[in-house]
């Protein structure tokens, strides 16, 4: 099982996003929270960053769309050249079609869980997805400490995984760092999402490298 690292741009400088791009280009994707002001009481980018971003940076984008509607709004994410876009099925009033739409329009399909929601009822809806994102901080904004009590939630999602035999990413995003990577790695997450530990270190680039070796160690 590979080990993937997605650096948050959250935690970037928003004035020079393809600059802060090439310091992590050995990740494997660029993590963009897109965030409304209404799923979530925060406001960030959308549509043209990320079409931005598409034409310049030399990594994939892993877009996490924190809005409201995002059957309406998520393909276009798609269509823009994302490689990954996950919804919220908090928000997503009909998230196999939605899933499947992504698929479509040539994007892996995430679906992402607030802390407070549950994996077990979704069980059916995991062979539709490409990735499951397992959030370890309420959703809005970075810098958040690790929630621990999210580990068990994710060792039962790697439960459901394994259990149907699914090639399905397992993501986790909020306080991912050298002090929590070795743990969520051991739960059973394979793909990991760090922003203020990777764009608030001396070395970007070289932290990446740390928290793919200490995941993969711990695995």
């Amino acid at each position: 099982m590979g080990i993937r690292i997605s650096p948050s741009l959250l935690s970037a400088d928003f004035t020079d996003l393809a600059g802060e791009a090439r310091r992590v280009e050995g990740a494997d994707w660029l993590h963009v929270d897109v965030m409304d002001n209404h799923f979530v009481p925060n406001l960030t980018v959308g549509l043209p960053v990320v079409e931005a971003l598409v034409r310049g940076a030399g990594t994939p984008l892993d877009c996490h769309l924190m809005i409201e509607e995002p059957d309406r709004w998520a393909p276009a994410y798609a269509e823009a050249g994302a490689g990954s876009v996950t919804f919220h099925v908090e928000a997503a009033a009909a998230p196999v079609r939605l899933a499947r739409e992504l698929r479509g329009r040539g994007a892996r399909a995430g679906m992402a869980l607030r802390p407070a929601t549950p994996v077990e009822p979704f069980e059916d809806l995991l062979p539709e997805l490409d990735m499951l994102l397992v959030m370890t901080v309420e959703p809005g904004f970075g810098g958040q400490a690790f929630l621990d009590v999210m580990l068990p939630k994710i060792r039962r999602a790697r439960a459901l995984i394994d259990r149907h035999g699914l090639d399905l990413w397992l993501q986790v995003d909020g306080g991912v760092s050298m002090d929590t990577v070795e743990r969520c790695a051991e739960a059973g997450a394979d793909t990991f999402v760090a922003g203020s530990a990777v764009f608030g270190a001396d070395d970007p680039g070289a932290m990446v490298t740390a928290l793919r070796e200490a995941a993969a160690a711990a695995r």
